[in-house]
């Protein structure tokens, strides 16, 4: 049961083919056998989500209908979660549990979802592979050798392993679908402010965005419908209205315009990633779509900019965790927050402010300009998600920029606050996921999600969709 995918789920409690209880054990009992391997989990709400479990099979037997009534969902650890320890994968956090729950949580609750516990994370969302936790790093499912990517390294590979019917992450530059890419699932980065950040332990204010990790892209509509909306605890969101995101209305693809930009497969890039890549544009080519040339500013020009914007912002938002209302000293910080912090301060100090921080705010205006052009030429825009295959476990030792040089891809679409998804497309020879993905304008999920789920839809009987990790 623990292998079906969130509709299938759904549709398996409403026929009473199974209950709640029976899944979410399912799901229980494939986090004990197997996340001894992946150390996906910091923290597992068994007792929790029983509970939760056994009250969502007596509203199922009232005849209740919620949008995630009794599916299994894990946390990233940087959500608030009321009564249940909230770490941000650092010791800081150790014993820290909160007297309040997320926005994102709170939804998820009201929809019915029954919650797992709380994933593994790069400490503090800093970091790309999810080797900066604090409580060891997460392995990919695929090759228990390898990153599972990051910062929502335990959400992607915990979903990827059937350990979850559906996950939650959070994407600052790259922290959703970087890791879906290496885990070989579905990562959507909703436009920023299309989710609520009320509850989620900050990274870069200026641009975190939950999300939702799972199976399909109609999973990912479904959750992304129950998450959006405007919130009056969080002054940045949105208050356009939550559109029907599950009705994923089909896109006519004989009228899409897709957009290519060749600073996009940079040099470097793996020829496995690329082949993949330009074999899936092909696919949506053959089906009508009309695939145009852009050009866009090189991707390594937001490497500057999301360096310096998202260390001035960790500098501020770290700055509030003294030791005396959080339980642990500032001595408890780890390496690469430290630097982070320094970082941050120095750029933002007395004489260097303009020098830094503002010229990064200039820079960041000309890449949103660079967007908006290029989507008055094209619907969409198609990409590489990661440069690379998952890499090695120890990649990151030694690289103080190997979160920023991973995520390349999508940190240009970030800094914008642009939505974003990434779907997989296959497999290496090696047999490690490759993943696409698919940029719109702000606040165009509905669009993205159409044109990803045609995708999934065209390739779903290959033979590669059949590939299981085996752990």
């Amino acid at each position: 049961m623990n292998r079906l995918n969130l509709k299938q789920a759904k549709e398996g409690l409403k026929k009473k083919s199974f209950s709640s209880v029976e899944l979410t054990k399912a799901c229980l009992s494939q986090i004990e056998r197997s996340d001894s391997k992946l150390n996906s989990f910091v923290t597992v709400t068994k007792e929790t989500a029983l509970r939760q479990a056994e009250a969502a099979d007596k509203a199922l037997d009232e005849g209740i209908d919620m949008p995630l009534l009794g599916i299994p969902i894990a946390i990233k650890d940087n959500f608030s979660t009321l009564g249940i320890r909230t770490t941000a994968s650092s010791k800081v956090l150790d014993d820290y549990i909160p007297p309040f729950d997320a926005t994102v949580v709170k939804k998820l609750k009201d929809a019915g979802a029954v919650l797992l516990g709380k994933t593994n994370m790069d400490a503090w969302a800093h970091g790309s592979s999810t080797e900066t936790s604090d409580y060891g790093p997460t392995k990919n499912p695929w090759d228990l050798k390898r990153l599972p990517g990051g910062s929502s390294g335990g959400s992607a590979a915990a979903t990827a392993a059937n350990f979850c019917i559906a996950s939650i992450g959070s994407e600052t530059a790259g922290s959703i679908r970087q890791p879906a890419s290496w885990c070989g699932v579905v990562g959507l980065k909703p436009t920023y402010g299309r989710v609520s950040r009320y509850g989620v332990i900050a990274m870069g204010s200026s641009l975190d965005s939950p999300g939702p990790i799972t199976k399909t892209v109609e999973d990912a509509a479904i959750l992304l419908e129950v998450l959006a909306g405007v919130d009056e605890l969080d002054a940045t969101t949105s208050q356009l209205p939550i559109e029907k995101f599950s009705k994923l209305s089909k896109k006519n693809l004989k009228t899409l315009r897709i957009g290519i930009s060749e600073d996009y497969f940079i040099d470097g890039i793996d020829p496995e990633v690329e082949a993949k890549i330009k074999n899936a544009i092909k696919k949506l080519e053959t089906e009508g779509a009309k695939v145009e040339t852009i050009k866009l500013f090189d991707p390594k020009y937001a490497i500057d900019v999301y360096t310096i914007i998202q260390r001035c912002e960790v500098s501020s938002n770290l700055a509030r965790y003294d030791g005396i209302r959080f339980g642990k000293g500032r001595g408890f910080f780890a390496d690469e927050a430290k630097r982070r912090i320094m970082f941050g301060t120095y750029a933002l100090s007395s004489g260097y402010y303009d020098q830094y921080y503002n010229k990064a705010q200039q820079v960041r205006t000309l890449i949103i300009d660079d967007f908006n052009k290029a989507f008055n030429k094209v619907d969409i825009i198609i990409a590489p998600t990661s440069p690379t295959l998952a890499l090695p476990l120890g990649a990151t030792e030694g690289a103080s920029m190997f979160g920023e040089m991973a995520d390349v891809l999508v940190e240009p679409s970030s800094i914008a606050g642009l939505c974003g998804i990434n779907i997989p497309v296959g497999f290496s020879k090696s047999g490690l996921p490759i993943g696409m993905q698919l940029i719109g304008p702000q606040f165009s999920e509905s669009l993205v999600l159409s044109v990803a789920n045609q995708y999934e839809k065209l390739t779903q009987n290959e033979d590669w969709r059949k590939n299981k990790p085996e752990i």
